[in-house]
């Protein structure tokens, strides 16, 4: 038998005298699939038990995630101190640790699809625990916010895998609910952080135990994702079944399709790089939404540094005590999550009567409500939180609808995109995350002179006259949605 042209080409033989063999059968006689749609094997038809606790210890990896990223900023001041430079220099810490979310889906969105949702998790979490405590013990101000870019790029793990995590283990009629959890744990962490970090910073324990305690938290999330985090990525769990069957049957041919995965550098720039990228530019759905969710996610950081201001330096409350009055945001997302979880059966009757086809604008509703709801808080704690005179308990109010507002833009817009682009959600949450991580980085580090220099009352001003600028936008998508996307070469039809 002559030899193909290619090993004529390379003179390359068998070796040991042996000739060349002849082509195996079809290769996709060999490859592994799951059992129909009810195979048990499929994260889908999971026990309800097991998904639960795959979903609770992921989402637990990003509320550790995004408390560490807010809970520096109650130790700047201790800091800039000790280091002896100003308090803009060391809000940087907080700052980069948020850039470090915008870079972080350009190695965690790939790695997850390479080698599936565990480990990517698993590492970022033990990444983050290490430069975490790195920061706790710098020597100096370069290396505390060094190690605090790469703590946050790789937290950034958890804010870009986790929504994929929930993806793999529920379907379209409960996985608004899943996400809807995700998105708290992705709130909570910076309004939880404060009042952790304000009675932390300001004790006998001093600022550095704002760095210690997150790494310590980064590093039980790190253990809970080692030992109880099941791999949820179909393809990954396909290669696991075909190497239990070649272990068993000593057919080596047998393999999944993730086995012929070739690394593909240029592919993987293009999809995590380039192509979130292009579609913030030529995607008006992408771009508008995403912009409207930086400015809502800055807002978040923006009040990191208010709140302070308003409650220590106007009111005179200690660190701790200050941080208290975030709980007023923490209730006002608890409430928005109970209003979206009430919608979940009218969601549910819809989609069934759609034949489990989902409608994108039919996740709007909740944002139509929570936008103006937002604005008002803005303008409320701006005007009733400038003068000491009027009491404390008023603005701390304002928190409620903040927190309202937040959650009902936030968790809504991020479905929207989602199921508008499902093919490539990747992308699209790769592109969201970039951008509004981005902006959100720049918050903290204007925003307190912005409250010193305009007064507290004219500063939300300028940012409740731009947040009632954007509330027609869910209206708007909700209205002529379907016909942007049935414009877009890249959404879902």
């Amino acid at each position: 038998m002559a030899e193909p042209a290619f090993l004529e080409e390379k003179r390359l033989v068998m070796g040991a005298g042996k000739p060349f063999p002849p082509q195996l059968p079809d290769p996709e006689d060999y490859v592994v699939e799951f059992d129909g749609p009810k195979d048990p094997t499929h994260p889908y038809n999971w026990n309800i038990m097991v998904k639960l606790s795959v979903s609770s210890v992921a989402c637990f990896g990003t509320f550790a995630a995004s408390f560490s990223s807010a809970v520096f900023s109650t130790g700047i001041s201790g800091a800039s101190e000790e280091f002896n430079v100003n308090t803009k220099i060391a809000t940087l810490g907080t700052a980069l640790y948020v850039l470090g979310f915008a870079s972080g889906p350009l190695l965690w969105a790939p790695a997850s699809e390479l080698i599936g949702r565990r480990w990517p998790l698993t590492i970022g979490m033990f990444g983050g625990g290490i430069f975490s405590i790195s920061a706790a013990v710098a020597k100096d101000i370069q290396t505390l916010i060094i190690c605090r870019f790469f703590s946050g790029l790789f937290g950034a793990s958890q804010l870009s895998v986790v929504p994929a995590v929930l993806a793999d283990l529920y379907n379209s009629t409960s996985r608004g609910v899943a996400i809807t959890l995700y998105s708290l744990a992705v709130f909570v962490g910076p309004f939880s952080a404060p009042f952790v970090g304000g009675f932390t910073a300001s004790s006998s324990l001093g600022w550095r135990w704002t760095l210690y305690i997150p790494a310590f938290l980064t590093f039980i999330g790190a253990s809970l994702d080692l030992f109880l985090l099941k791999e949820t990525y179909a393809p990954s769990l396909l290669a696991q079944k075909a190497a239990k069957i070649r272990s068993q049957s000593h057919n080596w041919g047998i393999h999944a399709r993730q086995n012929m995965a070739e690394v593909n550098f240029r592919e993987l720039i293009r999809n995590n790089f380039s192509r979130p990228l292009r579609m913030l530019i030529t995607e008006p759905i992408v771009l508008l939404i995403s912009l409207y969710m930086s400015f809502i996610y800055g807002i978040v950081y923006g009040l990191l540094e208010a709140y302070p201001y308003v409650f220590e330096d106007i009111h005179g409350m200690s660190p701790g005590t200050s941080g208290l009055t975030f709980i007023g945001l923490i209730v006002g997302q608890l409430l928005a999550c109970a209003l979206i979880l009430s919608q979940q059966p009218i969601y549910t009757r819809k989609l069934a009567a759609n034949h489990n086809t989902p409608i994108p604008e039919w996740r709007l509703p909740p944002s139509v409500i929570g936008a103006p709801v937002f604005t008002a808080g803005i303008f409320w704690f701006g005007w009733t939180g400038f003068n000491s005179s009027i009491h404390w308990m008023v603005p701390t109010a304002a928190g409620v609808f903040l927190g309202f507002g937040t959650l009902c833009i936030f968790l809504p817009c991020f479905n929207y995109l989602v199921d508008s682009y499902l093919p490539l959600s990747a992308s699209t949450i790769a592109a969201n995350i970039m951008l509004r991580s981005g902006v959100a980085a720049g918050f903290p580090l204007f925003s307190r002179q912005m409250f010193e220099n305009l007064g507290v009352q004219w500063a939300c001003t300028l940012l409740g006259s731009l947040a009632a600028i954007m509330i027609p936008i869910p209206l708007a998508f909700q209205i002529y949605g379907p016909l942007l996307r049935g414009k877009s070469k890249l959404a879902s039809s």
